[in-house]
């Protein structure tokens, strides 16, 4: 099998970790996707444009990150396998995207026009569903941790969280783009870890 069909297995058996997905179902939703390859460095959305998907990782890893006036970038979050990224804000209002993501390994997708999943997701049960299950555990849930985390927990044990939610990730991710999501130095990270 090809890496192609393994995506698209693996694919339906992230929604149907949500819920049940019918082959009707799954049969509408296959038209409106892509597979393709995105080589290690290559940016998946840029910020400032206008996306026109979402998409699902296969294999690999993309980081969805920001500049603040300076120049500086934080790292807002990881993507690797199993998980949809995407400019969730720019595709709702069709704005430019405030987000920039790029593959920090060769990543396998599986891109999902946004327009077309919308009108199926409004016909359709099963995909509201799912839609309403993957951005309560993904977004709003997690949402709430990581902004409690921010402002009450010091850098320390901010990292000591992140490796605990992120063990199998934090060994793939360079130490900076790590210390970037925690709002802190590479320095500072580096001395984190030597206390530890």
């Amino acid at each position: 099998m090809h890496d192609k069909d393994n995506a698209f297995l693996a694919l339906r058996k992230s929604l149907s970790s949500y819920t049940s997905i019918s082959d009707d179902t799954w049969l509408d939703f296959i038209g409106i996707c892509r597979f393709r390859s995105l080589p290690k460095h290559s940016f998946l959305y840029n910020i400032g444009s206008i996306p026109p998907s979402f998409s699902y990782i296969y294999q690999g890893l993309v980081r969805c990150f920001s500049y603040d006036k300076k120049g500086n970038e934080y790292n807002k979050m990881f993507f690797d396998e199993g998980k949809f990224p995407g400019s969730m804000t720019a595709l709702l209002t069709s704005t430019p995207s405030m987000l920039t993501f790029e593959a920090i390994e060769d990543t396998l997708i599986i891109e999902i026009n946004f327009t077309a999943y919308r009108k199926l997701m409004v016909r359709n049960d099963e995909l509201k569903l799912f839609q309403i299950y993957y951005l309560e555990n993904n977004w709003l849930l997690a949402k709430d941790a990581r902004e409690i985390e921010i402002v009450q927990d010091d850098a320390t044990a901010r990292y000591l969280q992140f490796i605990e939610k992120h063990d199998i990730l934090a060994d793939r991710l360079p130490q900076y783009h790590i210390a970037s999501h925690l709002g802190i130095t590479p320095t500072q990270l580096s001395r984190i870890r030597k206390n530890l």
